[in-house]
């Protein structure tokens, strides 16, 4: 049995310091602390990361800053392939210490040279070493590589050397359906164990054709396994889908089976108030990732119209939290204040905000309970150092009021998965997280000489992107 001895608990009417003991993964018991602490602390829910990609590094550091999503991603190509335990261990490394205890990670990209299911369970022990709950949701799609439409239309205007640079990464020939449905089964039976999940991770409905939205419909239903994607995040996403289903996006999906309580939807930004109707009727999550919305310029998503029309919110960080460094704590803020209510018209308070977005998470990731601190919840707890979130100390003041306030991963103390300490006094338990980091940048920057072709071919390529979506679509 494990006890995290003498701390607060946020919004417990009981008031006054706790032990809390951890068995079997799960909390315990919940009783008055044995003896005090000279530092006050907070516990609080684990926070559950329910959209993100495993990212490694930021990609403004490969030059991604200030683009929108669709030059953004292509962007991406300038980013060597890295070694995956170390991508996977810095990136959930980061979110275990910014308290999280459940991420989502949407591969989109793997690491190679092995096939997939061997990265897959390469991603499963770093996330094992680390300690962090992690869903697994491997990238599938069969159309649009480059733009959405035709790739020619955005290439035409290079040289051929520098058009060959840009189809060599992104242009080449896509698993067949069949393939891409078996590999998820390969990848689940050589990765997945009790704190590792996998789940089907069609990238969007302008990458995936019709035919692999039922089929990965008709295999969720079957087999139970929950489904995670994109959806509506740009305004010329919104464009694209209201040519190619005038009927309505959400409206096909409801058509073809996939709308339902096993599928989560990261984004929807550009959502109607009809297909948020459409979503909240069939219990679907909607994933809501405030920063990466503004880092690449999407928009602000209507979640406060979500959240009153009865739709499942939860949260995700999606690589690109507010200073791209994996803040899940000051990311559930910034949601908030978006989302929360103006004036005195609110939508949501904090406290039902934090459990909600926990709670939601935790069941878009597949992670057990509901994130509560009550005995026999999943033992995934959060520490807050209280003392230094109540730096002035001039009167009493509801812990509450200090989170929304001011909290994030610097006050991180503590952090326990299913009842095992991944946190210790602010640093992870089990791995150097600044050794693995510094040994990916230095990685990286031996790898970049491979990229030469692609780095001599962007600034060519880049304005023909931007006038293909503007030609395309108008602008916005």
């Amino acid at each position: 049995m494990t006890i995290l001895a003498s701390v607060e608990i946020l919004g417990r009417d009981f008031k006054g310091p706790c032990d809390i003991a951890f068995a079997d993964g799960k909390i315990a018991s919940i009783t008055p602390a044995a003896s005090p602490s000279k530092k006050r602390l907070l516990a609080m829910p684990g926070l559950a990361n329910a959209h993100d990609h495993a990212r490694p590094l930021s990609p403004t550091s490969f030059g991604g800053a200030g683009k929108p999503l669709e030059s953004w991603l292509l962007r991406l190509g300038a980013m060597p392939a890295g070694d995956p335990y170390l991508c996977a261990a810095a990136s959930l490394g980061r979110a275990a210490q910014s308290g999280c205890a459940s991420v989502m990670a949407h591969v989109t990209r793997l690491q190679g040279p092995m096939a997939a299911p061997e990265e897959a369970a390469i991603v499963a022990k770093a996330a094992a070493d680390i300690g962090v709950r992690t869903t697994f949701a491997l990238f599938m799609r069969d159309r649009n590589p480059l733009v959405y439409g035709d790739s020619d239309a955005a290439l035409g205007g290079l040289p051929a050397d520098d058009r060959h640079e840009i189809e060599k990464v992104f242009c080449n020939p896509m698993a067949p359906l069949k393939a891409q449905m078996e590999m998820i089964d390969a990848v689940a039976e050589a990765a997945e164990n009790p704190l590792f999940s996998v789940q089907y991770g069609p990238n969007g409905v302008q990458w995936c054709s019709d035919a692999m939205l039922e089929a990965i419909a008709e295999a969720s239903e079957r087999t139970g396994r929950r489904v995670h994607m994109h959806l509506l995040e740009t305004p010329y996403q919104r464009f694209w889908a209201d040519r190619a289903y005038p009927q309505g996006v959400v409206r096909r999906l409801k058509e073809i089976g996939l709308l339902s309580p096993r599928l989560a939807l990261a984004h929807c930004v550009h959502a109607t108030p009809e297909d948020l109707e459409l979503i909240a009727e069939a219990g679907a999550t909607i994933v809501t990732n405030a920063s990466s919305n503004l880092h690449l310029r999407s928009g602000v998503a209507p979640i406060s119209v979500a959240i009153r029309r009865g739709c499942r919110v939860a949260m995700g960080v999606d690589g690109s939290a507010l200073d791209e460094d994996d803040d899940t704590i000051r990311e559930m803020r910034l949601a908030h204040f978006l989302h929360g209510g103006w004036g005195f018209d609110s939508v949501i308070e904090r406290q039902p905000f934090l459990d909600m977005v926990v709670a939601n998470g935790r069941y878009a990731n597949g992670a057990p309970g509901g994130g509560a601190i009550e005995v026999g919840e999943a033992g995934d707890v959060l520490v807050l150092d209280l003392d230094a979130l109540d730096r002035d100390a001039i009167t009493p003041v509801d812990p509450l009021d200090f989170v929304f306030a001011r909290a994030n991963q610097s006050h991180v103390v503590h952090t326990f998965v299913a009842g095992r300490q991944v946190v210790a006094d602010g640093r992870l338990v089990g791995i150097d997280l600044d050794a693995a980091q510094n040994e990916l940048r230095a990685l990286y920057r031996s790898r970049m000489p491979q990229k030469a072709g692609f780095l001599r071919a962007w600034p060519k390529f880049e304005p023909g992107v931007a006038a293909f979506y503007r030609d395309t679509f108008g602008c916005c």
